[in-house]
């Protein structure tokens, strides 16, 4: 095979399935659909080798990232049209040996270098340490030591761009949607209500909500329906906001958020205990333990809500490259069908089960709009590669949501005694 001439005929001709976009480059070259109106322009000599060292989507994020690798006819907050082209084409095919001695003496043996990770890149030492022993990749994950640094590098980015891109309600977690028209405002507000209602949340009872975020479902929760609850949660610019806010909203004495690993927590004995967005984070082979962690909290016929992100089957799969280390380092997504299991086999009942799916397209949606209207002030409070991390993983995550990658699942369970479960024939939480 004649290789093309030019940079961008080169890398178009490593698109798997070709390029559904134009690829533009400093050289002057140009190849694919040019008459689309989405582009990639390979701007510098630094996009290049991210490129050629890192085929495919990694390569593909470090140069755009750095912004070496600039998109063009999309916004970069909200990147969904151009990216749900790019979608199923960022996978470069492997060349035979005589194609790829020509391709690199084409670019340039140089280029074979390869540049330093942007900065928004997780990779801290036990990485570096660990990068290729595939075997040893699962020792040691999800230590307290090693959760907490995850969580930080996500969640620790700072409130304010939160709020921006979140919104008023500061949840990131899937919105549920009541009608078409609903805000994303009121779908949070809706989701709040449905998890208490799902677990039949009574005034004086206590719930425990395990990665609660900024406090969101604990003061709903405290606010409306009388319970006392606390939550916990690994990062500290999350604490530090929620419990600010439940001192302004004056729930002081019902409503408490720790910064705290939820294997520290002590107390047991509630009523319900809500998982708003947590298990993404435990680890698979660690359900057995969180949910037996779960069950020991629980009162005799209590309940648990899960709500998670979850695969469309029960594959075990990594989440990529970019998700990887770039956005969730160390999350694990498997199907619903497993979580059920190790609920179940933790010894506590389900009792109703329930896919979001669409309601979080919808919600990356809401906040891909967010992040598009305020993007300068996103960029001036973090930097312009931060944010642009966040516009093509929430795009990108909306995509795999409407295709039916992923999901995103209610498991509601109770503990069960001696066959009692204080669950009524029929569920009473409505729509």
């Amino acid at each position: 095979m004649t290789t093309p001439r030019g940079i961008a005929p080169t890398i178009a001709s490593l698109f798997r399935g070709g390029v559904p976009l134009w690829i533009k480059a400093y050289d002057g070259s140009e190849a694919g659909a040019l008459d689309q109106p989405y582009g990639l322009e390979i701007a510098t000599e630094r996009a290049l080798s991210y490129l050629m060292t890192a085929p495919g989507d990694l390569g593909l994020a470090r140069a755009y990232v750095a912004g070496d690798l600039v998109l063009h006819g999309a916004h970069p907050g909200d990147p969904y049209e151009a990216f749900r082209l790019l979608k199923d084409h960022t996978g470069f095919r492997t060349p035979r040996p005589a194609e790829a001695i020509a391709i690199v003496r084409e670019l340039g043996v140089s280029h074979l270098v390869p540049p330093p990770p942007p900065p928004q890149e997780h990779m801290p030492a036990w990485r570096h340490r660990m990068e290729g022993l595939r075997a040893m990749a699962k020792w040691g994950r999800h230590s307290q030591e090693r959760d907490a640094d995850a969580i930080h590098h996500h969640y620790d980015v700072s409130n304010r761009f939160y709020e921006m891109v979140l919104g008023p309600s500061m949840t990131y977690t899937c919105a549920v949607y009541p009608t078409d028209d609903a805000t994303l405002e009121e779908a949070q507000e809706h989701k709040y209500d449905l998890v208490c209602r799902k677990l039949d949340l009574q005034p004086g009872q206590r719930l425990l909500d395990l990665g609660c975020g900024w406090g969101g479902m604990v003061r709903h929760a405290a606010k409306h329906y009388g319970v006392k609850a606390l939550g916990v949660t690994l990062s500290r610019e999350q604490a530090t906001w929620a419990q600010q806010r439940i001192k302004e909203e004056r729930l002081d004495d019902v409503a408490e958020v720790r910064f705290s690993d939820y294997r520290d927590i002590p107390e047991t004995g509630f009523d319900a205990v809500s998982s708003i967005g947590l298990t993404e984070h435990i680890g698979v082979a660690n359900y057995p333990a969180y949910f037996g962690f779960v069950r020991d909290r629980l009162k005799p016929y209590g309940r648990l809500l899960n709500h998670c992100i979850t695969r469309h089957d029960n594959a075990d799969r990594s989440t990529g490259a970019f998700i990887d280390r770039y956005v969730f380092p160390d999350g694990e997504l498997i199907g619903s069908g497993t979580i059920v299991r190790a609920i179940e086999d933790a010894g506590l009942e389900v009792q109703h089960h329930e896919n979001f799916r669409t309601h979080y397209a919808r919600t990356l949606a809401g906040w891909c709009r967010n992040l598009e209207d305020n993007w300068d002030e996103c960029v001036a409070e973090t930097d312009e590669g931060t944010a642009r991390v966040w516009g093509l993983y929430m795009a990108g995550s909306r995509i795999a949501f409407e295709r039916n990658e992923i999901q995103l699942h209610h498991v509601l369970a109770t503990k069960t005694v001696d066959g009692e479960s204080g669950y009524p024939l029929r569920h009473e939480f409505g729509v």
